[in-house]
This record gives structure tokens, C-alpha cells and sequence, in this order.
């Protein structure tokens, strides 16, 4: 695998600066490495993993709210 550039690797950073926020999420120790397990049974990476759980439960909550069953 080639290593990327300086400037490669600076413009991602200002990249994911601009497109993304950042959110630091603290678990037990251990946690983490069970999280990474399911994360990796399913394909996916850990924040895909972790985004995609709190977009479920967004989805659930508004379920909720609209009386809808889920």
C-alpha cells in the first residue's frame, strides 16, 4: 500500500474538518473491543457501526413520537 503524501494527507484533514464533526464516546474498558467485534461481523467500521446505532434509535424515538409501532 502506497503511503500517502503530505499535502494528501493535509487535504483530508481539512476535508474532514469541513464535512464532519467530531464526537468522543467513552465505554467501559473492554466495551470497545466487543463493539469493534460486532462492528466487524457486520462489515462495517466501528463509527459506521456507531452512527448507524444512534440512527436507529433516532428512527425508533420518531416511531415513538408519531404513535406508529415498531
Amino acid at each position: 500500500m502506497p503511503n500517502n503524501s503530505k499535502a494528501k494527507i493535509e487535504a483530508n484533514n481539512r476535508y474532514t474538518v469541513k464535512a464532519y464533526d467530531r464526537l468522543a464516546v467513552f465505554v467501559p474498558k473492554g466495551r470497545r473491543s466487543e463493539i469493534q467485534a460486532l462492528a466487524a461481523a457486520q462489515g462495517k467500521s466501528l463509527n459506521q457501526y456507531v452512527v448507524d446505532a444512534i440512527d436507529e434509535q433516532e428512527r425508533r424515538e420518531r416511531a415513538k413520537k408519531e404513535g406508529e409501532l415498531i
